[in-house]
């Protein structure tokens, strides 16, 4: 590989010669303990074959993407593109610059090569105790190729990041491969599906964290924030972090769908709407809300509010299954809501979509390595496609009541209420991943109360 610049801190000390030497000196080997093969290696390859199969002849780039400065010489924490991910099963902050590459390989096949960054020498060079990017000693141990090699089973060759890689189809421009790639991962494999139900059940030990953490956040000026700490805690301790920022809106904030900023105090008269997931090692994410009282008790209004909400939720679920349209759960669920708007004397008629200035938005996605997942697929393949068995999505409708909506009786205004959980597709209809935690004003209520006296 070709020597790049050390990338040194401003304020970091010129090494002496003798230092230098002395640091070239004196090391024990370090190899990896044990068997490295990672356990989604029977997977990737039937991957890779099925997105060979697409491209017959022709070269594929794969890149896991590269840093990006937060400040100056920080960089946000990396984490590797989700097809790179699903492609070689490596998914550490270590993967920053690689690139797997298809090469065409005999009739119509490919070899799988991964061009990556070599472990620093320990026999010469600075960058393992000086380079604050790369530096074994700054960041941590990196596999060497053999060792990468044998965790993925992919022929490696060290990247050189000033000699170009071979031209070819690179999935970060080429805007059908990119398609491509979203459009297989669209059907979960078993081990897929294993990672997902992980990451929903740490993120119902997260929702339980939040609970009991209430009376210290309603305590704190800026409660919101309290709450996103406790839940980033339970996504650091248990896995890779938070699958997305989390949204901790209380009161009228629920009313903004992405509320992130989180600075808001608490009222212990109004809800509390959690959208948050917890992100698994394996970089799969859940994707689960609940709308909370946070005074352990819905009011008369807010309960109304809920159970229509619940109502659309339950259609949405029950039209979900192998064969129906993706757009049929989201069309349940509004009809649902747009005749109970009207009942209540806000809308005139359930026809027509006037009850989308209180929806706002779809309600539902694919959910898998990205909270969104599978994005870049084309309609025909997702949005105007079917169901099928080994899909994995939310069922999420709500329904926001702007504080500043004079179409809606003053008792309304301000109300954000969301529900969503998470559902694979089955054979027989679909299973609800996110069962253990309670979806019925009654049930909340019994749960919350359970987890404030425990």
């Amino acid at each position: 590989m070709t020597e790049q610049p050390l990338r040194t801190g401003s304020h970091d000390l010129p090494p002496s010669a003798e230092f230098q030497d002395f640091m070239t000196r004196g090391w024990a080997p370090s190899p990896l303990p044990g068997e490295l093969q990672l356990p989604v290696a029977r997977f990737t390859a039937s991957r890779r074959a099925g997105l060979s199969a697409r491209f017959p002849g022709q070269r594929l780039l794969i890149p896991a993407g590269v840093l990006k400065v937060r400040s100056n010489d920080c960089d946000h924490r990396f984490r590797p593109h989700s097809a790179y991910a699903w492609l070689t099963g490596l998914t550490g902050e270590d993967q920053a610059g690689h690139v797997l590459v298809l090469e065409p390989s005999g009739p119509g096949g490919h070899e799988a090569v991964l061009h990556v960054r070599p472990r620093s020498p320990r026999n010469g060079g600075e960058e393992f105790y000086r380079d604050r990017r790369y530096g074994e000693f700054w960041v941590g141990r990196r596999l060497d190729l053999g060792e990468t090699e044998r965790t993925t089973g992919i022929r490696c060759e060290p990247l050189d990041a000033r000699s170009p890689l071979p031209p070819g189809r690179n999935a970060a421009h080429d805007a059908e491969l990119a398609s491509v790639l979203s459009e297989l991962r669209l059907i979960k494999d078993a081990w897929e599906v294993d990672q997902l139900q992980l990451a929903v059940d740490h993120t119902t030990s997260g929702f339980q964290d939040v609970v009991r953490s209430l009376p210290r956040a309603l305590a704190h000026p800026r409660g919101e924030r309290w709450i996103e700490g406790v839940f980033g805690l339970r996504a650091r301790a248990e896995g890779n972090g938070t699958g997305y920022d989390t949204i901790a809106a209380s009161g009228a904030h629920a009313c903004v769908l992405h509320w992130i900023r989180n600075d808001g105090a608490l009222d212990a008269q109004k809800l509390l709407l959690l959208d948050a997931g917890v992100e698994t090692d394996s970089l799969y994410t859940a994707d689960i809300t609940r709308t909370l009282p946070l005074s352990g008790r819905f009011s008369p209004v807010q309960r109304q509010v809920y159970e229509l909400v619940l109502a659309a939720q339950e259609a949405g679920m029950a039209a979900l299954g192998p064969g129906a349209s993706f757009r049929d759960f989201h069309r349940a669920g509004m009809r649902v809501i747009a005749e109970g708007l009207t009942e209540w004397g806000i809308l005139k008629s359930p026809e027509g979509d006037q009850h989308r200035r209180y929806t706002l938005c779809s309600s539902g996605h694919m959910l898998g390595l990205d909270v969104h997942d599978c994005a870049q697929a084309r309609a025909d393949a997702y949005l105007d496609g079917v169901l099928e068995e080994g899909q994995v999505l939310t069922v999420e409708p709500g329904l926001y009541f702007q504080p500043d909506d004079e179409t809606l009786p003053a008792e309304l205004r301000g109300i954000g209420i969301r529900i969503e959980d998470d559902l694979v597709i089955t054979e027989e209809g679909a299973r609800l991943m996110s069962g253990a935690l309670p979806r019925t004003p009654e049930g909340i209520e019994a749960w919350m109360g359970e987890l404030l006296d425990g």
